[in-house]
């Protein structure tokens, strides 16, 4: 099966578009992509990944899989999102799994992780660090609260940020990728997000938030965090702190030049930290 394909996997009432690659008796690594993005970022780190003889489950996560998109914000809470990704490993057989996660993917991971040792082989996080980490930046950090501002707007409800980000044919939306995303998975994007719904969803992930990830308690499987020294969403105080809440091996691993769309801009380190975290 090529990864531009999807397989569709049912967890209870709502059915995943799953991208599967890899040999089917290599070990598993679970992908868990960003907003605003879908499994298609993770297109060149699974391919390196498969390469190195995984198997590489990438799923189009609740609000961005058509059938995976229920209504209201109450149905986008991170407990029903960590769920999702336990009953994905379930349907498809897996008892454990290497995970990894970029921006909100990594928020899911962290509390895969920490909420289900026993699953997570490893995991790698991209770009968001340990959520307490990000949290105590988020007070303390005029830096990290600059960078944060954005997310208030996200949180309003009423369809606000949804008007914004796609008027103008989603010009303000497109902007958010920079030059660091090929055009070509840009379209994409912008194009799943726009289906009746799917931003809405989305950002259903961020009005769901509550203040109880700032106490998320430390990991307790091996971790390596990848961030990039340009990323415009994550400062450094944040970044640095993330080791205090790993309480196992732990490895930050700093990309020179790289910003936030770590799995596009710089598959090959990435897929390098995935495949050294799942092998230690």
């Amino acid at each position: 099966m090529t990864y531009g394909s999807t397989t569709p996997v049912a967890v209870g009432d709502l059915t995943f578009d799953v991208r599967i690659t890899g040999p089917e008796d290599g070990e598993p690594i679970i992908l868990l992509h960003g907003f605003p993005e879908t499994s298609l970022s993770w297109a060149s780190v699974a391919a390196r990944l498969s390469d190195a003889g995984h198997r590489v489950i990438a799923p189009d996560q609740r609000g961005y899989s058509p059938h995976a998109r229920p209504e209201g914000v109450e149905a986008y809470t991170t407990d029903l999102l960590v769920t999702d990704v336990l009953g994905i490993a379930d349907a498809l057989g897996l008892g454990t799994f290497h995970l990894a996660g970029h921006d909100w993917g990594s928020v899911v991971a962290w509390l895969v992780a920490v909420q289900h040792p026993e699953r997570v082989r490893t995991l790698t996080a991209v770009s968001v660090p340990h959520l307490a980490a990000y949290n105590a930046a988020l007070r303390n950090d005029p830096d990290q609260q600059q960078r944060a501002a954005y997310i208030q707007l996200f949180r309003e409800p009423g369809g606000k940020a949804e008007g914004l980000l796609l008027a103008d044919e989603g010009r303000r939306l497109i902007a958010m990728y920079g030059d660091a995303v090929p055009v070509g998975l840009v379209v994409r994007y912008v194009a799943q997000l726009a289906e009746p719904g799917a931003l809405t969803a989305a950002l259903n992930w961020y009005r769901a938030m509550t203040a109880e990830l700032a106490s998320t308690p430390p990991v307790h499987v091996p971790t390596t965090f990848v961030w990039g020294d340009h990323d415009m969403a994550i400062g450094r105080v944040a970044a640095e702190a993330c080791g205090d809440f790993v309480d196992a091996d732990y490895r930050f691993v700093e990309l020179d030049g790289i910003g936030h769309w770590v799995p596009e801009q710089a598959p090959d380190p990435l897929a390098e930290a995935i495949i050294a975290r799942a092998r230690a």
